[in-house]
């Protein structure tokens, strides 16, 4: 009864230097969606260091993070099925 949902599973992707620069390329993304969207970027508990993270508060970080990561895992899954990486 399993075994038919368990053939329709895709096949996972290996990790590789492609996989990684496309992760770090969606993630760049979100950031840059997010400096451009959020509204109030520096409100709440701030990062240790607020040049290096864009003058983001913790939360917004999170955000547009786990933001490129969604992105991330639909890019990597979308160019794994087209034989891409």
């Amino acid at each position: 009864m399993i075994a038919p949902l368990l053939a329709m599973a895709p096949a996972s992707i290996s990790w590789s230097p492609k996989v990684a620069l496309v992760m770090i390329v969606c993630n760049v993304i979100a950031i840059a969606i997010g400096k451009a969207t959020i509204q109030q970027q520096n409100v709440g508990l701030q990062l240790p260091n607020n040049s290096f993270f864009g003058g983001f508060s913790h939360g917004a970080m999170l955000g547009t993070t786990s933001l490129g990561h969604i992105l991330g895992m639909g890019a990597i899954l979308g160019l794994a099925s087209r034989g891409v990486l």
